[in-house]
C-alpha cells in the first residue's frame, strides 16, 4: 500500500497553517532539523509517524534526538541529517538522502541515489521560496512533488 510523506526542515518554530494541512494529509512526516522548539513536534507528532533528526539551532531539548537516522518506509531506505556533511560515508545501500540547512530546494538523482533537500518551510532565507515537499512510496517505487507556498505551485 502507497505511504504519502510530508518532508519538511527548517521550521525554526513556524508551522505554518497551509504546511499543517498538507502534513494532515500524510502517513508520515520527515522533519530535517531545525525545529527549535519541542513545542513544534507536540504539533505533529499525533499525524503520523515522525522522523526527525536535530539540526543547528535545536538547544538543549533535542541532545535526545539524532544528527543523523537511517530508517525505511515500505521498500525504500532513507538517510537523513540537518547539514548534508553529516551524510558524508552514510548513504551506502540508501535510496534517499534527506537534508536541510541551506533553506533551498534541491532534488538531484545521483545514480541509485536521490539527494533531496525540501527548502524551508518556516522563515526563507536570502530571499528563497518557502518549500516542502510530499513523496509518495510505493514498494520500492516513489515520486517526489515539490510544495512551494511562494509562487502558488
Amino acid at each position: 500500500m502507497a505511504k504519502r510523506i510530508g518532508i519538511i526542515s527548517d521550521t525554526h518554530n513556524l508551522l505554518r497553517p497551509e504546511v499543517l494541512e498538507i502534513l494532515k494529509g500524510c502517513d508520515c512526516i520527515l522533519h530535517a532539523g531545525d525545529v527549535t522548539k519541542e513545542s513544534l513536534l507536540d504539533q505533529i507528532r499525533f499525524l503520523g509517524n515522525l522522523y526527525v533528526v536535530r539540526g543547528n539551532n535545536d538547544g538543549d531539548w533535542a541532545r535526545g534526538i539524532a544528527k543523523v537516522l537511517t530508517f525505511q518506509i515500505e521498500g525504500v531506505s532513507f538517510v537523513m541529517a540537518h547539514e548534508l556533511r553529516h551524510l558524508i560515508g552514510q548513504t551506502e545501500g540508501t535510496n534517499v538522502a534527506v537534508f536541510g540547512h541551506t533553506h533551498k530546494y534541491f532534488a538531484e538523482q545521483a545514480g541509485h541515489l536521490l539527494w533531496l533537500n525540501p527548502g524551508s518551510c518556516g522563515y526563507p532565507r536570502f530571499g528563497g521560496a518557502v518549500t516542502m515537499v510530499v513523496m509518495e512510496v510505493d514498494g520500492a517505487e516513489y515520486y517526489v512533488e515539490k510544495i512551494d507556498f511562494s509562487s502558488g505551485k
